[in-house]
């Protein structure tokens, strides 16, 4: 294991992952032991097709193992039944995606309702709206929203459900610099100030200076595994 599991909510034990396709099986997750720190930022870095979204899908439970233990607080994600596991991905995980998928029918406001109404204690929604900096814009639709925009409004609809782990795959890189650093900002300040545990997902190593902790993965092992001895600002990142 890459670190203390005491102070980890989520650990993985010898995970593989293989997809069958026809009679071919294709091997993309080997053996990955990982331990993830409660309330801490973690960026996972690797190329395209070093199984890198393929590990945040299985700790997010939209995918299962072939083989090997993912535990979540102590519990067994493993042996959880699919209703379990809708519930905790329901319950637990926040989910921000490179491209929103917000509904273009929907105002912000609405947008956000929509996941907060999936919980038994939401977030506020009109609050994670406004920890997201968009109180003022909260009645616009999708199409009025700048990408930067849109991006902090499936932010705050991640965090309505007040989820544990929030998940980011590539959350900058539909984005230009700028935004992007504002994008990164808030979510170190998710990390800090919410207490959240933040998992990036990304092929850009430049954000890796944002991170408590450095993963690198390639060809569906851990390459390495490191505390990060200067987190650096976002407004200092650059690519």
């Amino acid at each position: 294991m890459d670190a203390d599991t005491r102070d980890s909510i989520l650990t993985l034990r010898q995970v593989s992952k293989t997809f069958v396709m026809g009679e071919v099986k294709v091997p993309v997750l080997r053996g990955v032991n990982l331990a993830i720190p409660a309330g801490r930022l973690m960026v996972i870095l690797g190329p395209s097709g070093s199984g890198k979204t393929t590990l945040l899908n299985l700790i997010g439970g939209i995918d299962a193992p072939t083989a090997g233990e993912l535990r979540f607080d102590g519990t067994s994600l493993t042996d959880l039944s699919e209703k379990e596991l809708t519930r905790y991905r329901r319950e637990q995980v926040g989910f921000v995606f490179q491209f929103y998928n917000l509904v273009p029918t929907l105002t912000a406001l609405e947008n956000v309702m929509v996941s907060a109404e999936l919980v038994e204690r939401p977030m506020d929604p009109a609050k994670a709206l406004e920890v997201v900096d968009l109180a003022d814009r909260m009645d616009h639709f999708p199409a009025q929203l700048s990408g930067g925009e849109q991006q902090r409004v499936a932010i705050a609809r991640a965090l309505a459900k007040d989820p544990r782990l929030l998940l980011c795959d590539e959350p900058t890189g539909a984005l230009d610099l700028e935004t992007g650093r504002r994008i990164l900002g808030l979510l170190r300040r998710v990390c800090d100030e919410l207490g959240k545990t933040v998992i990036i997902v990304t092929h850009n190593t430049a954000i890796a200076g944002l991170a408590d902790r450095i993963v690198k993965v390639g060809s569906g092992v851990i390459e390495s595994a490191r505390d990060n001895q200067r987190v650096l600002p976002a407004e200092e990142i650059t690519w």
